[in-house]
């Protein structure tokens, strides 16, 4: 009942497995994206530097270890200026795993719902078994991400199990024939009405031409 509450997951202390930390490092990941609006390159350097942080955890010293250290290094290089500092500011990515009660738990599942994702796997889902960060601490420098230049585009594309909204109303015509006036134009070359001819001293007026006002 604390966990349903707490929404959040906890798993043995022991060293994650590589299934495990495949299964925590994807919903994170996920979630980053959504929330930093990554491309789909970013996104894939993502999970694999979230895989490598997890599966380096084997006690709560780990946790804000020397791994920790090198997980933001690493997306330091991958995250453009306001992805980072958004980042930074958000702990439950900031911070993932906290150690309590001898359990890991992943403060992301207070704000997600488990099982929901934005997003289909990465490429490097299935084929990445980690071991980035131990390679060159450039290694993500060098492989040049391209990273998106203004904040409120969206690279990725969501998806949003809420179908999309379409008006089904008909457009509405007008069916009403067009106004025609069917009074006969005044002809001014014939008989004048005498009242009207007994008024004017030979001069017609503008309006004259034009019949009456509408």
């Amino acid at each position: 009942m604390i966990l349903a509450v707490m929404m959040v997951m906890t798993i043995s202390a022991n060293a994650m497995n590589y299934n495990a930390a495949k299964r925590e490092a994807l919903f994170l990941s996920d979630k980053m994206a959504y929330e930093l609006n990554l491309t789909a390159a970013q996104y894939e350097a993502v999970y694999e530097i979230n895989l490598d942080y997890l599966m380096s955890l084997n006690g709560h010293g780990d946790v804000f270890g020397i791994w920790w250290d090198r997980r933001n290094a690493d997306l330091h290089f991958v995250l453009n200026t306001w992805q980072f500092d958004k980042y930074m500011s958000l702990a439950y990515f900031y911070r993932p795993v906290a150690w309590k009660a001898g359990n890991w738990t992943f403060a992301v599942y207070s704000h997600y719902d488990r099982g929901h994702f934005y997003h289909a796997h990465p490429k490097v889902f299935v084929t990445y078994k980690g071991g980035n960060n131990h390679r060159d601490p450039r290694f993500y420098a060098d492989r040049h991400i391209a990273k998106p230049d203004v904040h409120h585009r969206t690279p990725m594309a969501h998806h949003n199990d809420k179908p999309a909204v379409h008006n089904n109303k008909p457009a509405v015509h007008n069916n009403k024939p067009a106004m025609h006036n069917d009074k006969p134009a005044v002809r001014h070359d014939s008989k004048p009405n005498r009242q009207i001819a007994q008024n004017t001293s030979g001069t017609r007026s503008a309006s004259g031409h034009f019949g009456a006002r509408r």
